[in-house]
């Protein structure tokens, strides 16, 4: 299905820990949204903003009896997302959506892995209660810098069979990063597959840990997209297999990737170790 732009009132914005979060009306989005795509919004009239910004949709309801409602989760980091916070119910958010490319999930029940950092958790509640709906295990492990900066941490612990916490300066959980745990807990059989979304640095290590326990991962990267449609080219990352690799558009072939195929040392970061 094609996404579409709807003029979408807001039912409801508040606070979730040191976060933001925005629900639409939304019915068309909503019927057709699937775990991992995000919305491009732009905030009413205001046209200092001009360009719209992307934002991974956290929960969904289905039209029905509410009508059908979008829900993002978002930090304040600059005018725009400023602007966001804002807004209160009934003002209008111009929203296109749903767009990019979702996760991949099990064809047969499986044990998977949901791996998030900061806000970067926000799709992956979604693609749990799509994830239980298959009958599939859902293990989360989800860190911060801090406990403040945790998503959602009482309500991955209902969603999932097990929930680990990690924080960087250990006010919440166990000190250290979000891939810490990871090695131990790919090496018991529930892990068949990992689903991650977070800061890049993250996503590469989680991809890097992955490929040498010979575990199937998709991440949800999080890069700017000035146009959302693949027009503009803004939002390209290098992705094998291949030399030399191909630039992909995360808003189309994106932002979900597997993460064997992103080619992060041109990014920057760490070559993958082989699977073992």
């Amino acid at each position: 299905m094609s996404p579409v732009r709807e003029l979408c009132e807001v039912l409801e914005r508040r606070r979730v820990g040191e976060y933001q979060a925005l629900t639409l009306a939304a019915p068309q989005i909503a019927a057709a949204a699937r775990p991992g795509q995000f919305v491009h919004l732009l905030a009413g009239e205001d046209r200092s903003f001009p360009l719209r910004r992307p934002f991974s949709i956290h929960r969904v309801e289905r039209p029905g009896g509410s009508g059908g409602s979008v829900e993002v989760v978002f930090d304040v980091v600059g005018a725009g997302t400023r602007a966001l916070a804002g807004l209160r119910p009934h003002d209008v958010v111009d929203a296109l959506g749903p767009l990019g490319r979702a996760f991949d999930p099990p064809e047969t029940p499986a044990g998977c892995l949901l791996v998030g950092g900061g806000y970067g958790t926000a799709p992956l509640f979604f693609l749990a209660t799509e994830l239980r709906a298959r009958r599939c295990r859902v293990d989360f492990v989800i860190g911060a810098a801090t406990a403040g900066r945790l998503l959602h941490a009482m309500e991955a612990e209902r969603l999932g069979h097990s929930l680990t916490v990690t924080t960087d300066d250990g006010s919440a959980g166990r000190r250290g990063l979000v891939t810490d745990p990871l090695p131990e807990l790919l090496a018991g059989p529930a892990a068949e597959r990992v689903y991650a979304c977070g800061p890049m640095p993250m996503l590469a290590a989680v991809s890097r840990v992955a490929a040498a326990a010979g575990v199937a991962c998709q991440v949800a990267v999080e890069e700017q997209m000035a146009c959302g449609t693949g027009i503009c080219f803004s939002c390209v990352l290098p992705v094998g297999p291949g030399t030399p690799t191909r630039m992909a558009r995360s808003c189309l072939e994106g932002p979900v990737f597997d993460g064997a195929a992103i080619a992060w040392a041109e990014l920057g970061y760490p070559e993958l170790e082989p699977a073992g």
